[in-house]
């Protein structure tokens, strides 16, 4: 009998903690074994369900970003715009990739990452960025003295619904707080209603289409502060 691949026998379990039945169906060919690129995105995704069953708050999501998802958050940044940019909860780096293709170059870009396991990923694939742990939800403080000039834009992947929502009001406000004026402040999140209030006091908000083409579907916000 065809044994499942490890993240496929990692997805079975996440789908059972989340009270789905999911039977493995093998097949002749594991695309993962045969392209160096297939293989990284399977490894990646073998480390996002891991990561995802030992500590599913932190890590929100049970797989990294697609590309497609990754794509549209990195085309709300704006590489002729001066100063770094910040990007919260990277993982293992899809939306970091996008943001370098998008035209940023790995020295302007400051990853933001609890995940000690990540952190080394994103140190090795991305040696010229600068990569720092700590609680994204203290972004304030943690980047405080570390930028030499405002962020021209924010990119955060965090799961904002997996805390309440004055402390996702002022995980927004601290983001500001390092940016340039009406720099964006850009948020992905799978639900149907905006990760923070489309309306609130001191900022305005627009919404993406729905990308389809992820698993599963998604949108991008971005904020802006007026």
């Amino acid at each position: 009998m065809t044994q499942a691949p490890e993240r496929v026998r990692l997805a079975v379990k996440a789908y059972k903690i989340c009270g789905v039945n999911y039977v493995f169906e093998p097949t002749r060919h594991d695309p993962g074994r045969r392209h160096p690129r297939k293989k990284r995105v399977a490894d990646d995704e073998t480390r996002f369900l891991k990561s995802w069953i030992e500590r599913p708050l932190l890590t929100g999501a049970v797989m990294p970003s697609g590309k497609f998802l990754a794509k549209a958050m990195a085309a709300q940044v704006d590489p002729r715009e001066p100063g770094p940019i910040v990007e919260i909860g990277p993982g293992t780096g899809p939306v970091t990739e996008a943001l370098i293709a998008r035209g940023v170059p790995q020295e302007r870009l400051v990853l933001v990452e609890f995940n000690p396991d990540f952190i080394e990923l994103l140190r090795k694939r991305f040696p010229l960025a600068r990569v720092i742990q700590g609680d994204a939800y203290r972004i304030a403080e943690l980047l405080k003295d570390k930028l030499a000039e405002p962020a021209a834009a924010v990119v955060s992947s965090l799961p904002l619904f997996t805390k309440p929502p004055q402390q996702r009001r002022d995980f927004l406000d601290q983001a500001f707080t390092l940016m340039s004026r009406k720099a964006p402040f850009i948020q992905f999140t799978y639900a149907v209603v905006p990760p923070i209030p489309e309306r609130g006091t001191g900022y305005t908000s627009t919404a993406s289409n729905w990308i389809l083409l992820n698993i599963p579907p998604a949108r991008v916000w971005v904020y802006r502060k007026i």
